[in-house]
C-alpha cells in the first residue's frame, strides 16, 4: 500500500487549536496505518465525548466544543479518518470504502476501551457513528446529532447531494480551505489554512475525493444494509438521550434531512436551530456544546 504521511510543520500553527495529537500504529487489520487522535479531560469523567469528523475535515473541527465538554469536567475523544487530518493517508482511491472507515472507528472505540460514550456527529461523522451502536450498543449513552443522516439506500438523493458528489468527480485536486470558506464564511484566514494543513497536494487527496461516493444511496450500495439495520435499532432498542442542532443554511444535510433522522430517534427533541449555520455547524460549536449538556443535565 502506498502511504502518505502529512509533514508535521503543516501543523505548526493551528489557529485555537493546542491540543497535543497521540497516536495508534496498532490497530486491528490497520497495522501499516498510523491513525492520530486528540485526547482532552479526565479519563476518570463519568462520560467521553466521542467526536466524529466528516469530509473534507478534521478533529480541528471540534476545536470550538473540546473546551467546553473539558471545562466541564469530561473527557473528550477526536480521531482523524484515515485519509485526514494527521492521520495516514493511502494513496489508492480504491482503499476507502465505507466498511474501510466503518471497521477503523470500531477498532479506534474498542483499542481505548471507550465506554459511555456521548456521540459528537455530523455529516460522515453520522453516517459511520450511527451505524456503530447496533453493534457496540454497551458503550454508547447519548447522541448529539449535527446535519449528518444514516445512509439506508432509500428515497431519492437531495440536488444539492448530487450538485456537490459532481463537483468532486469533477475537481479531485479540491481547494480544501476555499471549499470551506465558501460554507462557512466566518472562517479568518489562518482557520482556512489550518483546514487546508493536511492536504499539501492532490496525492494527499484521496480519502476526502471519495466520502460523496460512498454515500449509500441505493438499496443495496455498500454501507445501506448496515445503515438500514441501525435504524430498525434505533426505533427498537434505543434508550438513551439525544440533542440534535441543525445548521439551518445547509443545501445537502440541512433541515429536510433532520427531520428525517429525527423521526429515526426515540424521543430526540425539538432540535436547536442555527439561523446562520450552514452545513459545518461545529463553526458554532460554542452554543451547540452548552445547550447539549444543559440538555443533558451535565
Amino acid at each position: 500500500m502506498d502511504v502518505l504521511r502529512t509533514p508535521e510543520e503543516r501543523f505548526s500553527n493551528l489557529a485555537n487549536f493546542p491540543y497535543t495529537p497521540h497516536y495508534l500504529s496498532n490497530l486491528k487489520d490497520y497495522d501499516d496505518l498510523r491513525l492520530a487522535y486528540i485526547d482532552e479531560g479526565s479519563r476518570t469523567s463519568n462520560y467521553t465525548f466521542l467526536c466524529l469528523h466528516g469530509q473534507p475535515t478534521w478533529s480541528y473541527l471540534y476545536r470550538k466544543m473540546i473546551p467546553i465538554f473539558v471545562n466541564a469536567g469530561y473527557r473528550v475523544v477526536a480521531p482523524d479518518y484515515y485519509g485526514f487530518g494527521r492521520s495516514d493517508k493511502p494513496v489508492d482511491d480504491a482503499i476507502y470504502t465505507f466498511d474501510f472507515h466503518r471497521n477503523s472507528v470500531i477498532r479506534f472505540i474498542e483499542n481505548l476501551d471507550l465506554k459511555n460514550v456521548i456521540l459528537v456527529c455530523q455529516d460522515w461523522g453520522g453516517l459511520i457513528g450511527l451505524t456503530l451502536p447496533v453493534e457496540m450498543s454497551s458503550r454508547f449513552s447519548k447522541l448529539i446529532l449535527m446535519n449528518t443522516a444514516l445512509g439506508t439506500g432509500e428515497g431519492v438523493p437531495s440536488p444539492g447531494f448530487k450538485a456537490f458528489r459532481d463537483w468532486v468527480n469533477k475537481t479531485p485536486d479540491m481547494d480544501v480551505g476555499r471549499l470551506m470558506l465558501r460554507g462557512t464564511p466566518i472562517l479568518t484566514p489562518e482557520e482556512v489554512e489550518a483546514y487546508d494543513a493536511p492536504f499539501p497536494d492532490i496525492k494527499f487527496k484521496a480519502g476526502i475525493r471519495r466520502f460523496p461516493d460512498l454515500v449509500p444511496t441505493t438499496h443495496d450500495a455498500p454501507g445501506a444494509e448496515t445503515s438500514r439495520k441501525a435504524r430498525d435499532w434505533f426505533q427498537n432498542e434505543w434508550s438513551g438521550e439525544s440533542f440534535m442542532a441543525i445548521g439551518m443554511q445547509d443545501p445537502i444535510l440541512g433541515p429536510s434531512v433532520m427531520r428525517k433522522l429525527r423521526k429515526m430517534i426515540p424521543r430526540c427533541p425539538e432540535p436547536l436551530k442555527i439561523k446562520d449555520a450552514g452545513h459545518f455547524v461545529q463553526e458554532w460549536g460554542e452554543i451547540v456544546a452548552k445547550k447539549a449538556l444543559e440538555a443533558f443535565n451535565l
